[in-house]
């Protein structure tokens, strides 16, 4: 894999994804890379794009899922982060829908997804969803997770994302 030309590109909201992508760029070959940095309306003409993308709504954003849609005849390595983590179920149930949107003729060879922090205003939020009569159950849950997502991605992360995407 590593002897073929790469590209890695990424949307990052709040810098967790751009975090994983800058590990990624740094455990490949330099010399090998086409093109590092945010998904523009130019598609990568490398064999293996490294497509990085934030957690919306349960999927990919919009950004990536618009990029993926058009690639053909590629490698693609899918990397990703998502506030709301911790659970491996949770970031499969991403990936799967994110895959959807891949045309068939391109070959997913790897995936990795982990826990990313979270804009202040998220928790804010929760916090007055709290003050509120009719709080959400798992508002204590949400508020926690919060607070968990504040530590990653981690350099345990970092690590994983590299040992999975360079073998």
């Amino acid at each position: 894999m590593q002897s073929e030309r790469y590209s890695i590109v990424f949307s990052s909201l709040t810098g967790n994804t751009r975090c994983l992508a800058n590990a990624l760029k740094a455990a490949l070959p330099k010399d090998k890379c086409d093109y590092f940095g945010e998904i523009t309306d130019d598609l990568p003409e490398s064999d293996i794009i490294y497509v990085g993308f934030w957690t919306d709504k349960g999927v990919a954003d919009s950004k990536t899922l618009e990029l993926l849609k058009k690639l053909k005849n590629k490698k693609i390595f899918l990397f990703g982060t998502a506030g709301f983590g911790g659970s491996d179920e949770y970031f499969q149930k991403i990936i799967s829908k994110t895959k959807e949107t891949i045309d068939e003729a391109n070959t997913v060879i790897g995936e990795y997804m982990c826990q990313g922090k979270m804009p202040q205003s998220v928790k804010d939020r929760y916090i007055k969803m709290k003050e509120q009569a009719n709080c959400p159950p798992n508002i204590d849950m949400l508020i926690e997770n919060f607070d968990r997502a504040l530590l990653h991605p981690n350099k345990e992360d970092l690590n994983k994302l590299v040992e999975t995407a360079v073998k």
